[in-house]
């Protein structure tokens, strides 16, 4: 039998380890300029609009305003987490492998704009006087499509943040822009809607505009609309650098078995295992942290929505420092590092206001010092939180080409997919968690604020503050076993290169 390397070149089949793109592709790009990187950045508001929907709005919602049992409301949302997780990885692999005259991301971009647009304005709008059952799979029915849209535009979008720049500082610097206008753009509308919005549907009946039912279908058209625009713009701004994109790997017949063992290959990396498993368990701790971040202003802390909206005005400045601090950790530091270092100032700090509430070491609700020592920490909080996103965020580029030198693909998509895989999969256990401390805490569905007895909010304070400290803890533990710094990342782009 004839080996390989007796065979003669020209009918070897080819070889992705040695000829992953055509020649152009290896010529240097011009530096990206501002606009578009104001352009890609403009992008993340989208994918911020709908996560500030989940995680603050649609509990709240459904379970409160609509009337549908929380456990319910729990179990649609954890079941659509886990039916989308499932596309995470065949759209990052497609997106990995697509070969158009577009490139191998933006057709997803273009194509995802309008039904995700869509399908977000009628999540607000479910059947009036539905029964429990109806009002669950409309609940889980629309929330699969949410989130399955936004999957076809998210990993296309981030898997572009490695091909965009291969310097190590940059790629922070490029998600710090991102991440900034992302927080701002679900803030922003997040403070509209308190401040503006709820105002406006209070009613002789109803004195808290946060429940009165018509005031939702005009957030989810003003947020669709936001959507619909922050895709449009992110895609068109960043069409001209496509020529300056990787392109797919030759052609090569794809089957089940190639196509699971270049996933397994993939992903088989130990810096990537590493944030795999960190993102799991900070997925779970995210999605009982959102989960009752409206529950908390509302009943634990007593705020009315104007005061709740000014709680969110702060998240601007939050996302300022997010903006400023990420990238002068990373030189300083290392991202690492940073990363442990400002998470476990984050996190440990998080749960501090509702632990003194518990120990009784602070004055009662409804004084002055309550609202601004809440709306102080907790921009510091957050700033800290999306320092530490970030961060991250550039730690997973970096596997780009940590994996390529081992594996000779590059598979962008693949590690992004895998990433917000495990984040919906696992982050339906976190929400789950939240309507469960809900229900043991004793806050019926449709309760108001003024009927929620004292011995219930301490409940829910209690039961949260351990599980939360412990999911962070563990977290960061875990990322301090990931390996990548920036002599790694030069030394794998000079092996790339030669």
């Amino acid at each position: 039998m004839q080996s390989q390397s007796d065979t003669p070149a020209s009918s070897r089949p080819p070889d992705p380890r040695q000829a992953t793109y055509p020649a152009q592709w290896d010529a240097a790009s011009p530096p990206l300029s501002k606009p578009t990187k104001l352009a890609f950045g403009i992008g993340a508001i989208a994918p911020g609009v709908t996560a500030a929907a989940f995680d603050f709005f649609l509990l709240i919602f459904y379970s409160q305003v609509v009337g549908l049992d929380a456990r319910l409301v729990g179990l649609a949302l954890m079941i659509s987490l886990v039916c989308d997780a499932i596309s995470d990885p065949v759209v990052g692999y497609w997106s990995d492998n697509l070969r158009s005259r577009w490139g191998r991301r933006h057709p997803s971009l273009y194509a995802s704009a309008i039904p995700l647009a869509a399908s977000f304005y009628f999540l607000w709008t479910p059947p009036e006087h539905a029964s429990q059952t109806m009002l669950f799979w409309y609940l889980l029915s629309l929330s699969v499509t949410v989130r399955t849209a936004l999957t076809f535009y998210r990993t296309p979008a981030s898997a572009l943040v490695p091909e965009l720049t291969p310097d190590y500082h940059e790629r922070t610097s490029l998600y710090s822009l991102r991440y900034f206008l992302a927080w701002v753009g679900g803030s922003a509308l997040s403070v509209w809607t308190f401040l503006v919005l709820f105002p406006m549907f209070v009613t002789t009946t109803i004195a808290d505009g946060r429940f009165n039912r018509d005031a939702y279908p005009v957030y989810g058209l003003v947020g669709a609309l936001t959507i619909l625009l922050s895709i449009l713009v992110s895609a068109i701004g960043t069409h001209g650098r496509i020529p300056y994109l990787k392109a797919a790997p030759p052609k090569r017949q794809l089957t089940f078995r190639v196509i699971l063992g270049e996933l397994i290959e993939t992903l088989s990396n130990r810096s990537f295992a590493s944030l795999f498993i960190a993102a799991m368990l900070a997925a779970i701790a995210g999605g009982l942290a959102a989960g009752l971040s409206l529950y908390f202003l509302t009943y634990f802390w007593g705020f009315n929505e104007r005061q709740t909206g000014a709680i969110f005005i702060g998240t601007f400045l939050a996302a300022g420092i997010g903006l400023v601090l990420a990238p002068r950790v990373s030189r300083r530091f290392g991202k690492k590092r940073g990363a442990i270092i400002v998470g476990l100032v984050a996190f440990v700090g998080a749960p501090v206001p509702i632990i003194l509430r518990l120990v009784d070491l602070l004055p009662p609700n409804g004084t002055p010092f309550i609202f601004w020592f809440v709306a102080l920490t907790n921009i510091i909080d957050v700033g800290l939180i999306i320092s530490f996103q970030i961060l991250f965020a550039s730690m997973l580029a970096d596997l780009v080409e940590d994996s390529e030198v081992q594996t000779g693909r590059r598979s962008e998509g693949v590690f992004i997919a895998a990433e917000t895989f495990i984040d919906k999969a696992v982050r339906g256990i976190g929400v789950m968690a939240a309507t469960t401390i809900i229900t043991l805490a004793g806050l019926s569905p449709g309760a108001k604020p003024e009927a929620v007895s004292a011995d219930a909010i301490w409940r829910m304070g209690a039961y949260y503050v351990p599980i939360v400290l412990a999911l962070w803890l563990a977290m960061i533990a875990v990322i301090a076993t990931y390996s990548i710094d920036k002599t790694r990342h030069e030394e794998n782009l000079r092996k790339l290169a030669a």
